[in-house]
């Protein structure tokens, strides 16, 4: 069965909800994914443990098998960055699913993969804050991870 477990690991009530698991299947069909809601203590571990960097990113991805992976979102973060991407919170960690999303695919930062990022968010973000869709969404201020998969590979393309 494939889709999107969800885990609220924060101290918050609630995470926002999205469909995440048809976004999720629309772009890695017959995929399992972990979304992971973390604090920053939490990301800021996970960070320096995966990828040895000593900061609080706000989204990190990898896969873990041939048809699994996971995505790491941080809400402080994402409540901190959402203003500076022209998004309110809610449509930001969607951005971030997204993103983690595309590199699990093993797309890496391009041109490509912000139309693809924009396209998604019009799609899925229906109804959410997001002030210009048709903005460039992409920029250097990412801090996640992707992971190769065995052996270094990436994964598929678009």
């Amino acid at each position: 069965m494939s889709g999107v477990s969800i885990k609220n690991l924060t101290r918050r009530n609630s995470v926002p909800r999205f469909a995440y698991s048809a976004l999720a299947a629309n772009v890695l069909p017959g995929w399992d994914l972990s979304l992971v809601f973390v604090g920053p203590a939490q990301a800021r571990a996970l960070n320096e443990q995966m990828r040895g960097k000593a900061y609080v990113p706000n989204v990190l991805s990898y896969a873990l098998g041939e048809k699994s992976g996971e995505i790491i979102i941080c809400l402080s973060e994402a409540d901190k960055q959402a203003v500076s991407y022209d998004m309110d919170r809610r449509t930001f960690v969607l951005y971030l699913f997204i993103h983690g999303v595309l590199h699990i695919k093993g797309w890496a930062h391009s041109a490509k993969m912000e139309t693809c990022e924009q396209t998604l968010l019009a799609k899925f973000a229906k109804g959410s804050g997001r002030t210009n869709l048709h903005e460039t969404t992409h920029s250097n201020r990412h801090r996640h991870r992707h992971l190769p998969s065995k052996g270094g590979r990436h994964r598929g393309g678009h």
